[in-house]
């Protein structure tokens, strides 16, 4: 065990990019909360109680496996966001297998320079913001302004609302949300003040803001 959390990774990283397959099934298992946490955002909510989302991520896992080597050879991410993109990756073949034409009714899937992932719903989005804010009680004004916060969401640009929920939810640095989406630092970082300012305009005046929902 390695005594910094950061120092671990990146050894581990080192050994598995070397060829290393047991490093790198540490290093996946160490990631897998947050590759759930994405799963989950983006599972289209008609399979939230068929599909669970370790399940996804584990299928994901032996096919990465097979395609390590293909990796090794281009290297076109750091390992967690090709992690990422190879679960996003199976999540599509997931719901594709599960809706197949009725994924039309469902949002856009979210391009990257080297394949896609499900975009987030904004509904889904709204809620998962909506759980971080403590300053509303009443179950009337919840409801309320979950619908300004959904009518916010569907107003915004579809990528500056999918730059929220790398940098808040998914936890990727700007760096990180950049190259997964293959633009760049200053694209992103312009995407994500964008999409704070829409938000702010609707949570001006409450308590706590929209700090209160992002901190």
């Amino acid at each position: 065990m390695f005594s910094n959390q950061s120092i671990q990774y990146e050894q581990l990283a080192e050994a598995a990019e070397s060829g290393d397959q047991s490093a790198l099934a540490e290093l996946f298992e160490l990631y897998k909360p947050r590759l759930q946490r994405m799963v989950e955002l983006r599972l289209d909510r008609r399979l939230q109680r068929r599909v669970d989302s370790g399940d996804v991520v584990q299928d994901a896992y032996v096919n990465l496996q097979q395609k390590f080597s293909g990796y090794l050879k281009k290297r076109d991410l750091p390992l967690f966001l090709w992690f990422r993109l190879e679960v996003g990756q199976k999540l599509i073949d997931v719901h594709r297998h599960h809706l197949g034409v009725k994924m039309r009714d469902v949002g856009q899937e979210v391009s990257l320079h080297i394949g896609g992932v499900p975009s987030v719903a904004s509904i889904t989005l709204a809620e998962h913001l909506m759980g971080r804010l403590s300053t509303v009680s009443q179950a009337a004004m919840k409801a309320e302004v979950k619908i300004k916060v959904q009518d916010a969401l569907n107003t915004m640009d579809e990528n500056d609302r999918e730059m929220l929920v790398l940098r808040h939810f998914e936890e990727l640095s700007n760096s990180e949300s950049a190259l997964a989406l293959g633009i760049s630092p200053t694209a992103a970082c312009n995407r994500y003040v964008r999409a704070l300012k829409r938000l702010r305009q609707v949570f001006e005046r409450m308590p706590g803001g929209i700090e209160s929902l992002l901190g």
